[in-house]
């Protein structure tokens, strides 16, 4: 073949969620957007703050467009990346370093940049399932195995005896994501001690880093009030991969960044790995504009009362229904039990009724499926009756 197998695989072949999605597309040209109920893709329902769109209006109109438009660093620029890592010692007191970040188009361009930069082929890469879809491309892109470890099935919290059985002499990385996608579960502070304390024993036992990449897209949506601890403030061979995406309502601007932990004993050669295979990805110069955009930005949310609302009531009107769902504590997905074993099958049930769920297969935690309850929540409301009318298929 004059082409690549693999890449031909991936390219035919979407993930779930961007089928589903385009599915939705289609169907709602064929029978109105109003009735179809797409709880697909996390894209942001709420706009970006204001001070997002001035800031950029302000940008072009007051600023020098040569360098608004034009390269920066490989890495970023330096300015921005100092503002980031200002705002990350601020709020966490992270010790960050300006010259520990790496500028990305978002958090796919950063765990991919990641997994490059540390892994060699033969590598192992341990993911806590349920997990996003994508973690397994981007792994077996940089040539590393994906293996999936088992969460606690009454909670989806870390299952600390399965990672420990997990880990062997082949292990290079853990990825871990709080809040999760896609469950909302967010890892306490208890618990990522205690696995610090043992990647740390195990990095000693077979004599090599073992590097904890925390996925953060889901950071600051959080319900409850809970804290989602700061990952390189308790274990120093730790990773940060973030995006705007989420927090700024910025998906389609593709802008974040990767932090190594300034704790790290050899953090300048990983951060020179970092820059090594953004090189060789093509993954230099993130948008200037978004660049000095976030940078003025960098502590603004979105107005997540929406969510909020929308969380409340599906999770009211599931219960009352009949369904078991997971209460998520941050991010803006439901994790819902299917009514029978096959989630794929359960999925099309649903879109007998235009609800469109993600079948949670491919998540690697089979029986469930996904609902990304960042919509309006007039399609929440429109779409009880639809829920009620699946469950009552099972019933009978």
């Amino acid at each position: 073949m004059d082409i690549s197998e693999k890449m031909l695989g991936l390219g035919k072949k979407s993930s779930v969620i961007r089928e589903i999605f385009e599915y939705s597309k289609r169907r709602k040209a064929e029978i109105g957007a109003e009735n179809v109920y797409d709880f697909s893709i996390g894209n942001p329902s709420v706009p970006a703050p204001g001070i997002v769109n001035e800031t950029m209006i302000r940008l072009l109109s007051e600023g020098d467009p040569v360098q608004l438009h034009g390269y920066t660093a490989a890495s970023g620029d330096p300015a921005v990346r100092q503002k980031i890592a200002d705002a990350i010692n601020r709020e966490f007191n992270a010790g960050a370093r300006w010259d520990l970040i790496y500028m990305t188009c978002g958090a796919a361009a950063s765990l991919t940049i990641s997994l490059a930069a540390i892994t060699e082929p033969g590598n192992e890469v341990l993911v806590i399932a349920p997990f996003f879809p994508e973690y397994r491309v981007f792994a077996e892109h940089a040539g590393a195995k994906l293996v999936p470890v088992p969460s606690r099935t009454d909670n989806f919290q870390l299952d600390l005896g399965a990672i420990e059985k997990s880990i062997n002499e082949n292990t290079k990385a853990l990825i871990i994501n709080s809040p999760n996608n896609p469950t909302g579960v967010i890892i306490p502070k208890e618990d990522l001690i205690r696995l610090s304390e043992l990647l740390s024993a195990k990095e000693k036992e077979y004599g090599h880093v073992i590097y904890l990449i925390a996925d953060e897209p889901y950071r600051k949506l959080v319900w409850n009030g809970e804290e989602v601890p700061y990952v390189p403030n308790y274990y120093a061979d730790s990773l940060v991969c973030y995006s705007f995406s989420k927090a700024v309502s910025l998906p389609g601007e593709r802008i974040g960044y990767i932090l190594v932990s300034p704790t790290m004993k050899n953090a300048g050669d990983v951060y020179a790995a970092i820059c090594g295979a953004g090189r060789a990805l093509g993954f230099v110069c993130a948008p200037s504009l978004l660049q000095f955009t976030v940078a003025e930005c960098v502590d603004a949310t979105s107005d997540f009362s929406i969510y909020r609302k929308n969380r409340e009531l599906l999770l009211r009107e599931l219960t009352r229904i009949g369904y078991e769902v997971i209460p998520p504590d941050g991010a803006f997905y439901l994790f819902m039990k299917a009514l029978e074993p096959d989630a794929n099958a359960f999925y099309e049930r649903g879109k007998e009724h235009e609800l469109l769920l993600v079948p949670s297969d491919s998540f690697g935690c089979p029986g469930y499926v996904r609902i990304a309850y960042c919509v309006t929540t007039e399609q929440i409301e429109r779409a009880i009756p639809a829920f009620e009318k699946l469950y009552e298929d099972y019933q009978k």
